[in-house]
């Protein structure tokens, strides 16, 4: 593990110098180039100094109002790959560009649908414990990821969440509740499906545990698995096949999206 932070770091502080080297040929202070993208000077020099990941849409902006000619913005795909630990970077880069995302989630929600707030307290509760800057660099990972959700086209993404995940206060009252009204938004976004699978149900197609199916841009599929220990992604067409079967049964099982909006109401309710 202390390999892979390293790695990440190396990455970030090369970026970062590169990104000093545009500015100062520019002839631009932090402050002045903060003005220009839109972020703080503070912000700036923290990405100079390799101590925070960039956000996408600042890594163009810079390229941009540098004059870089796109060298600062090829540099994107390895800072997407150098913020996430090494057992999730292939899958983060194919679940930028899928086609469709179907997910099963057990003990929390997912994390693309995710408040800043639940996100930061799901991080904290990690074992071995994260210092606060790793967290936070998490945490900016996470949020990033949800670009995904407004990127057009638009891919189809549907997320069938077990009804112990809600009932769970991460972060507390607050922050559940806060979470809790974010899924309740989905329904209105036409490409985002939330169904809740209710405890009552005796059994259900998920029982071996989490799992997600992506449809990748080249429109092949693969499915990507995480357990106590590691993550893996699976790709033989048979298996794939076989966690698309189950995750057609678990949609099948769980309550429809109207249901899940009055099923989520209830237990607002009952807090």
């Amino acid at each position: 593990m202390r390999q892979d932070n390293d790695l990440g770091s190396a990455t970030l502080k090369y970026f970062g110098s590169q990104l000093k080297l545009f500015r100062q040929r520019a002839g631009m202070t932090r402050e002045d180039l903060g003005v220009q993208v839109g972020y703080s000077e503070a912000m700036i020099a923290a990405i100079e100094q390799g101590r925070r990941f960039p956000q996408q849409e600042l890594v163009d902006r810079a390229d941009d109002v540098l004059g870089a000619g796109g060298l600062l913005r090829a540099g994107g795909p390895y800072l997407v790959r150098g913020r996430y630990p090494t057992w999730f970077r292939d899958f983060a880069v194919m679940e930028a560009d899928a086609v469709s995302r179907c997910a099963y989630d057990s003990q929390v929600i997912p994390g693309l649908l995710q408040t800043a707030t639940y996100a930061r307290a799901v991080l904290s509760c990690y074992c071995p414990v994260l210092d606060d800057d790793r967290i936070e660099e998490r945490v900016a990972a996470r949020l990033g990821r949800q670009e995904l959700l407004n990127r057009r086209p638009a891919p189809t993404l549907s997320f069938v969440i077990d009804e112990a995940a809600l009932h769970r206060p991460i972060g507390g009252t607050a922050a559940w509740r806060e979470q809790l009204l974010r899924l309740k938004t989905f329904q209105e976004v036409r490409h985002v499906s939330v169904q809740i699978m209710p405890l009552r149900r005796e059994t259900h197609g998920g029982l071996n545990g989490p799992l997600v199916l992506l449809e990748t841009a080249d429109r092949h599929h693969v499915a990507y698995v995480e357990g106590q220990s590691g993550s893996f992604l699976v790709t033989d067409r048979e298996e794939v096949s076989a966690l698309m079967q189950r995750y057609g049964t678990l949609r099948a099982q769980a309550l429809n999206p109207e249901e899940s909006v009055s099923f989520i109401d209830e237990v607002l309710g009952d807090s």
